[in-house]
């Protein structure tokens, strides 16, 4: 007589020990309520402009439908070179340093996978966006992460790199500006911390997926400073930039070897990006930053009313420098961030995501998206003020 069968004990033990995602296993609780108002999905409201939805339709219409080369279609690769070139001040040949993904999460994957050896050690700053720990640890590398704090902006200093390193460290995780706290980095340490992956002979892997929505100061790629073009991936996409989320549709920029690996990768996994979502990549990036321009704007006007109103009820919270993103400080109230989520979901129909869900190093906090109308905004601000005002000691 055979055993018992039970799945569980035949999952592979590098994805039993994977959390789910804090922030899906947030938004099931939100499933089925009416009237919630969302500050919580990190996704435009803008629809696509109409220009890039054009070029779609367009390309189903010639019938382009085929699968593309492995690394992409080689007009938008010529596109993203040249854009990558002059928004960023790095130099990559189409033909062999570019690669498209299916987004940046693809990109991320690939990157990992092409580099990481078990036990190697991937260095990453916390609070950060939720795949990162897990995307290592599936590659059976190990995750450490560096916190940063909301008296520094958010930002990442060099030292406490520094502090994190050992003999078995391979490869260092950036995300500016970030998903959840909006901090983004000045020049200066970004120089101190490339000084210092030079000095260590790390590898750097960079996701600038908001350097578009950067608000205040110049937006510099660690990938264009002095002897890391060499030595850094540098990963982009369309979601935020051009609200093109559903189209999936990432890059990767890097040394020929390291573009090479991802793509044997990406060739037996994913094969290409959907040549349609391509063309409409290449419109977009083709047709300027007027759209990106108009639509910063508007989250500019947002973080400005929310971030202000979050700082009158008593909510601590910095000015996002960049992302769509404010992270407040809910700690004051004696609740965990994910009670505070629970609380103000179940009490005032106003989702947000608990800090806890980015890594320790965010609990106390809720990332509140203002890619949200600003009369949605408005009202959001008026129950999360009825919220807090029946909490104990915030009346």
């Amino acid at each position: 007589m055979s055993a018992s069968f039970h799945a569980q004990d035949f999952i592979a033990a590098s994805v039993r020990g994977i959390p789910r995602s804090g922030i899906r296993d947030f938004f099931d609780i939100v499933q089925g309520k009416q009237d919630v108002i969302s500050l919580g999905i990190g996704e435009p409201d803008f629809v696509t402009p109409w220009h890039i939805r054009e070029a779609a339709i367009y390309a189903l219409e010639r019938g382009r439908t085929s699968y593309t080369s492995n690394l992409g279609l080689m007009k938008l690769r010529e596109a993203i070179a040249a854009h990558v070139a002059g928004a960023f001040g790095v130099a990559y040949n189409p033909v062999n340093q570019v690669l498209i993904a299916v987004g940046v999460s693809e990109a991320m994957d690939l990157a990992f996978r092409a580099l990481i050896n078990p036990g190697d050690e991937v260095i990453y700053h916390e609070p950060c966006y939720v795949s990162y720990a897990p995307g290592i640890a599936m590659t059976h590398g190990v995750p450490v992460a560096v916190s940063c704090k909301a008296e520094a902006g958010f930002a990442l200093s060099a030292s406490a790199i520094e502090k994190a390193l050992s003999p078995r460290s391979k490869v260092l995780v950036l995300n500016f500006p970030t998903n959840p706290t909006g901090g983004t980095m000045v020049r200066e340490e970004l120089q101190r911390i490339a000084d210092l992956v030079l000095r260590h002979h790390l590898v750097v892997i960079t996701d600038e997926i908001y350097s578009a929505l950067t608000f205040e100061g110049d937006h510099v790629s660690i990938a264009a400073l002095p002897g890391m073009a060499e030595r850094t991936l540098f990963l982009h996409g369309f979601s935020k930039a051009y609200a093109m989320t559903g189209f999936r549709v990432g890059y990767a920029c890097g040394p020929p070897e390291l573009i090479e690996a991802m793509m044997k990768i990406h060739q037996y996994s994913m094969l290409c990006a959907s040549i349609i979502s391509q063309e409409a990549a290449l419109e977009a990036i083709q047709s300027g930053e007027r759209d990106t321009r108009e639509m910063r704007d508007q989250y500019r006007l947002r973080r400005n009313f929310l971030v202000n109103a979050l700082n009158t009820l008593g909510l601590p919270c910095r000015l996002p420098r960049g992302s769509f993103y404010a992270f407040p400080c809910v700690a004051s109230t004696g609740l965990s961030s994910k009670e505070f989520a629970v609380g103000l979901l179940e009490q005032e129909r106003v989702a947000c995501v608990p800090g806890s869900a980015f890594g320790p190093s965010g609990e106390g906090h809720l990332r509140c998206c203002f890619a949200t109308a600003m009369d949605q905004l408005e009202l959001a601000v008026e129950r999360i003020a009825r919220f807090v005002a029946r909490l104990p000691g915030k009346r």
